[in-house]
């Protein structure tokens, strides 16, 4: 079983923060995709939402949809209505081949908390873990009967960030619930990504691979920063290029099998980060690691225009 290696359109266009490459096209970003030697990307706010319109787009490039993020509300839904609220998703994602939805719970307000203080977001009181834990394995469970798996991304400002809390929700919940893995996020939120990792790489169905500046992230946790204001100062950036100890994580996945995408997500500001030589770098950098960690790594679809 091999891997594949995407990336987040992130590097190019922010879409929490439109002034970060706001102006640039979704056919620069595909381009440069592509040149830079991935086989895939995630979704963003440019893309278009119908896959009779997307399909080609990608196939004219020679690229595969990885997945796409979701502003999830289970904490605070049904799970049947949370589930037709996600279902357009769900099926542009099947219809292209993706086999994991990226799903954050961004319920109690995360949107507003990547602006505020990072000490400053929702949580989940010990008493909620058990039925939130049941209540999402339901809704991970229905997705999968779709033919879409949960692939759950514990993110920055949300009820789900910490590595403590990144345990209480797989303890709690059923298998049917994949774990996003996240470098990034779990340096930025105080963790252990290789701790972390070790513990729960059984549930790993996805991985984006962020790498951090560790100046910046001292200095974002001492200042008590915003997440955005973190990103914007330059807190992420890709594999290889900071302190994130990936020569330690991707082995992990190795002995383990994983078979999925790694997936470049390492958002800067594209006026300070030149995004197609930080894509190109990331490339080179997080393959080279794979292949060092004993992972196979498929090669960029053949017959497509760079």
């Amino acid at each position: 079983m091999s891997v594949k290696i995407g990336i987040n359109p992130i590097t190019w266009s922010n879409d929490d923060v439109p002034s970060l490459g706001g102006d640039t096209p979704l056919e620069t970003c595909l381009a440069e995709t592509r040149l830079a030697g991935y086989r895939g990307t995630e979704l963003g706010g440019k893309f278009p939402r119908r896959s009779q319109e997307l399909r080609p787009i990608l196939a004219a490039r020679g690229l595969e949809l990885v997945s796409g993020w979701y502003d999830g509300r289970i904490l605070e839904r049904e799970v049947e209505q949370e589930f037709e609220a996600i279902l357009p998703h769900l099926t542009l994602l099947r219809d292209l081949g993706a086999r994991h939805v990226v799903y954050a719970d961004t319920s109690r307000g995360r949107h507003d908390a990547i602006f505020g203080p990072i000490s400053d977001r929702p949580r989940l009181g010990a008493d909620e873990w058990r039925a939130y834990g049941a209540k999402i394995t339901v809704l991970a469970e229905r997705m999968a009967d779709f033919g879409v798996g949960m692939a759950f991304h514990h993110h920055m400002g949300t009820i789900v960030e910490s590595d403590e809390e990144v345990t209480a929700l797989m303890d709690h919940s059923g298998s049917a619930v994949g774990l996003l893995f996240d470098t990034g996020h779990c340096a930025f939120s105080g963790g252990d990504p290789v701790a972390l990792l070790r513990r729960h790489v059984g549930r790993v169905v996805h991985f984006h691979c962020k790498d951090v500046r560790p100046a910046m992230l001292a200095k974002a946790r001492q200042d008590n920063m915003s997440f955005m204001g973190a990103v914007m100062d330059g807190i992420f950036t890709v594999p290889g290029d900071g302190a994130i100890p990936f020569a330690a994580l991707l082995p992990l996945l190795a002995e383990h099998g994983y078979a999925g995408w790694l997936v470049v997500e390492a958002e800067q500001d594209p006026a300070k980060a030149h995004p197609l030589t930080y894509a190109s770098l990331g490339y080179r950098n997080l393959k080279a690691l794979a292949v060092a960690a004993g992972l196979e790594v498929a090669e960029t679809a053949a017959g497509a225009t760079p």
